[in-house]
């Protein structure tokens, strides 16, 4: 019975994210062009360990059970900056027994990150890619080329839905349409948050 749930459950998430949340034509081609690369819904996400801002590793499949939005970003990429409202809206309405926020950051250089965080107060767990945006290992499973690019992950583990749009993952975590916040807002005009 509780596979079943968690089946239907899923199903819900990926329904919503595709549907429920009506795109602008603008967007649409934003998210083709940027989320083209993205997994697609249904894939198992790769699991990874990464170390939060304490030094602490942290492995996704730790929230295994649990819907995570995942998201990959740096401090420094304006569009990324853009989104943080939204995201802090999502985490603040999201049920904590339910919903994990988990964010891979780009960042250069590990005190910028942890100075961002710090001053802007961002939820869930952050974590750094030393690797950097171009040599990430992470990014490169994830089909991350532009940056912010976000997931949400079932629990079970398999992609829900993935894009550049935080609206789609605030439309399929509520279940209700979402106020658009357009990502990217094409303010990495030299293509600095290309990957």
């Amino acid at each position: 019975m509780k596979r079943l749930i968690m089946t239907l459950a899923a199903m819900m998430l990926t329904a919503l994210g595709a549907g429920l949340y009506a795109q602008t034509p603008e967007e649409e081609e934003l998210d083709r062009k940027y989320a083209a690369s993205l997994l697609q819904p249904g894939t198992a996400a790769p699991d990874f360990t990464l170390n939060d801002l304490s030094g602490k590793p942290v492995r996704l499949s730790d929230f295994r059970g649990k819907t995570v939005v995942l998201v990959f970003w740096a401090s420094w990429c304006p569009d990324c900056r853009a989104e943080v409202p939204q995201l802090k809206e999502m985490y603040a309405a999201a049920d904590p027994a339910k919903v994990s926020f988990v964010s891979v950051s780009y960042d250069r250089e590990f005190d910028a990150l942890k100075q961002f965080v710090a001053e802007n107060a961002l939820p869930g767990v952050q974590l750094f890619d030393p690797a950097g945006k171009k040599d990430s290992a992470l990014g490169a499973a994830y089909g991350v080329q532009w940056i912010p690019s976000l997931y949400l992950i079932n629990p079970e583990g398999k992609v829900a839905v993935s894009t550049v749009i935080a609206a789609k993952i605030a439309a399929a975590l509520t279940g209700k349409a979402a106020t658009s916040v357009l990502l990217p807002r094409n303010l990495c005009t030299d293509e600095s948050c290309a990957l």
